[in-house]
């Protein structure tokens, strides 16, 4: 009996070893996904989740629109879902209503989603975009300038008594956040297809102090690390996409109250207590290095999507605008031909068909 309890554990253990080698042999989905410089000509869906899938059927923002520009373009990560494309295109239009020049447009995904190479853990579905709280300039940035530039942040400088300088988490710039910026976030957290919309806590604050209206659109807008460069406009999971784990939703108040509370303890952290003379010094404790995205962690169909034909070129895929309207292409399968269908469609005729709504022109002083 005790010989035989041996036996299976000797065999449970192989099993374990073997499966653990299986799981090593797996490619690192970051290295495969991040190769690919164009998307899968396949129906637009998303599999997974935010930050653990991917996308098919993306499209890219052009890298200058009537009111936006795309920054980071050697990055290769403005590409997205065709409802997130759509958002972006819809905010830079509704954006001059309250007062915002342009978008300069930031990371949004890679062709075919998928963990990056570098930097963000989400950003994986498409469905998710980075827009600066720097207005656009009324001129045309070069290549150089859309990689070098940097985003203004909306945070207050400070010294230390070493008479350092340091970004004061606690308040905001006023000389640098405007209404403008209140009105660019609180229209972006208006559309039904957004999930929520992420800035700094000090941001969240001011528009909790600057609403005197209607918050239910605070709902949506949450407090999180580093956001005071940009905000992140993620949107629900989008029709047509079954295999979409969606996120839980916003709770049903403005945040304005505990939550904000608790970011303000998170932000500033009690000074640890002084070392007794002849104490031992604390060692710090090592952070365990994140495991690698695989492609075993991804749904299966990313494999699909990954294997899956290219356009014949950037261009094939990209947002068209012609005369004034915007179109996204739909590639088909054998990617040698290309259909357009308009989506610019807030307007409905009384036949229910979709009336294109003319893009406003902008022409860039020199």
């Amino acid at each position: 009996m005790f010989v035989s309890r041996i036996y299976l554990a000797l065999i449970f253990s192989f099993i374990a070893l073997s499966s653990t080698g299986v799981a090593q042999a797996e490619p690192i989905a970051k290295k495969l996904f991040g190769a690919k410089r164009l998307p899968a000509v396949m129906k637009p869906a998303v599999h997974g989740f935010y930050s653990k899938g991917c996308v098919q059927g993306a499209v890219a923002i052009p890298t200058n629109g009537p009111r936006w520009q795309a920054m980071r373009l050697e990055r290769n990560r403005r590409w997205g879902h065709p409802d997130l494309i759509k958002m972006v295109v819809k905010l830079s239009q509704d954006g001059r209503k309250v007062g915002w020049n342009g978008l300069l447009v930031g990371d949004i995904s890679q062709p075919r989603g998928g963990p990056m190479l570098s930097g963000h853990a989400s950003h994986q579905l498409g469905l998710d975009a980075d827009i600066w709280l720097t207005p656009m300039p009324n001129r045309r940035l070069s290549r150089k300038e859309r990689k070098n530039l940097s985003a203004t942040s909306m945070l207050r400088y400070a010294k230390n008594k070493r008479g350092k300088r340091y970004l004061d988490q606690n308040h905001l710039n006023r000389k640098v956040f405007t209404r403008a910026h209140f009105g660019i976030i609180k229209t972006a957290a208006s559309y039904k297809n957004v999930q929520r919309v992420l800035v700094h806590p000090t941001i969240k604050k001011e528009l909790c102090r600057l609403e005197k209206g209607n918050r239910k659109w605070l709902y949506k807008v949450r407090p999180y690390w580093g956001h005071h460069y940009h905000m992140h406009i993620r949107l629900h999971c989008p029709p047509g996409s079954p295999n979409c784990r969606a996120q839980a939703r916003t709770k049903n108040s403005d945040g304005c109250g505990a939550e904000l509370k608790y970011w303000h303890r998170v932000l500033n952290p009690p000074k640890p207590k002084p070392r007794k003379p002849g104490a031992p010094k604390r060692k710090a404790k090592k952070r365990k290095p994140k495991p690698q995205i695989r492609m075993s962690n991804l749904p299966r169909a990313c494999r699909t999507v990954l294997n899956a034909a290219s356009p014949k070129n950037e261009l094939a895929a990209t947002l068209q605008i012609a005369n004034g309207i915007a179109f996204v292409p739909t590639l088909k399968a054998s990617a040698a031909s290309v259909a357009t269908t308009a989506i610019i469609s807030d307007k409905k005729t009384s036949a229910g068909k979709i009336t294109n709504i003319p893009l406003p022109t902008f022409r860039p002083t020199r």
